[in-house]
């Protein structure tokens, strides 16, 4: 186990902004931490890195205490903060010297490791120029190689893509996948897209406690506890709503079948089956068997954004 989080709790005066979670996260996974603003997203990364202590509640990294190893498991983290703060008259390949110098590297190993990291994040260009005259791309790509400089196990990130444009954003992603296939990594980002394309699962946070943990399919399926499939044909000649539902009622995970509406000839249905279940197959069979005139069949895809407010913006 990469990250064992026990009953974490941080308050200040009377608010919790972070109200006794507890996860655990496993070794190669790229989790996407969701949350509105002042949902404790912030708060929980900093108390992970040890920049913050917890009121109470354990974290284990790596199985090391962060409150009785402190030193040790920071040595274990890499951190890229929001702020992402640089030494802007600095040039990129002093820059990453200095930090590997900070983060103990072996003086032996020092200019290896500086070079693997401008090749991983794509700094070959630029590694002679203040980082005061790069973009805020190739400033976030420096900010990333910093927090690898040491070759740590975990890698948290705070908003990695914030501010940059599509092309710049593509490329962080593409990077951020390609650690996650030797990294844990932790991706903290109010993007859903962003989670999306890059994590393998999500954790929601709102008003301090966990909402929801799953992989982003398993959220969007378990959104309405149950499959939505919507259906047009033609209306068969003899046939009226009901006459169709006992027909379609032989489908052993249907729960309820709704007339949507019928128009000029056409009628429309949602199909609500048991979740986990598709029943597009088994529809077209029966539409294939009666000769009925199949215009549409259409599984509802919930999105990650569905899932976000409902648990989020409704529950406020």
């Amino acid at each position: 186990m990469s990250i064992i989080v026990e009953n974490l709790s941080k308050h200040y005066g009377h608010l919790k902004a972070v109200d006794n979670i507890s996860f655990e996260i496993h070794h190669g996974e790229i989790v996407g931490f969701l949350g509105p603003n002042g949902a404790g997203k912030t708060t929980t990364m900093r108390i992970l890195t040890s920049y913050l202590s917890p009121t109470s509640g354990e974290v284990i990294i790596e199985g090391k205490n962060i409150r009785e190893q402190t030193i040790e498991t920071r040595r274990l983290i890499g951190y890229l903060p929001e702020s992402n703060p640089l030494y802007s008259d600095m040039n990129v390949l002093d820059y990453l010297e200095f930090v590997a110098k900070l983060q103990g590297v072996d003086k032996t190993k020092i200019s290896k490791r500086v070079r693997e990291m401008i090749g991983v994040c794509g700094l070959n260009e630029v590694k002679h120029m203040d980082i005061g005259q790069l973009s805020k791309g190739y400033r976030q790509r420096v900010g990333l190689a910093q927090a690898m400089i040491h070759d740590p196990k975990i890698l948290i990130m705070d908003e990695p893509t914030s501010g940059l444009d599509p092309n710049q954003i593509v490329e962080i992603r593409n990077l951020i996948r390609q650690l996650g296939k030797e990294k844990t990594v932790i991706l903290s980002t109010h993007i859903l897209p962003e989670v999306q394309a890059t994590c393998n699962r999500v954790l929601i946070i709102n008003k301090g406690k966990i909402v929801a943990d799953g992989t982003p399919s398993e959220l969007q399926s378990g959104f309405h506890g149950y499959e939505r499939i919507f259906v047009e044909i033609e209306k068969p000649d003899g046939y009226d709503f009901e006459m169709l539902q006992v027909k379609f009622n032989s489908l052993p995970t249907i729960k309820q079948i709704t007339l949507m509406y019928e128009r000029d000839g056409i009628l429309r249905m949602k199909f609500e089956a048991e979740k986990g279940t598709d029943i597009r197959k088994q529809i077209y069979q029966i539409c294939k068997e009666n000769n009925f005139s199949l215009i549409e069949l259409h599984r509802e895809q919930t999105s990650l954004e569905d899932v976000f407010h409902q648990l989020t913006l409704e529950a406020a």
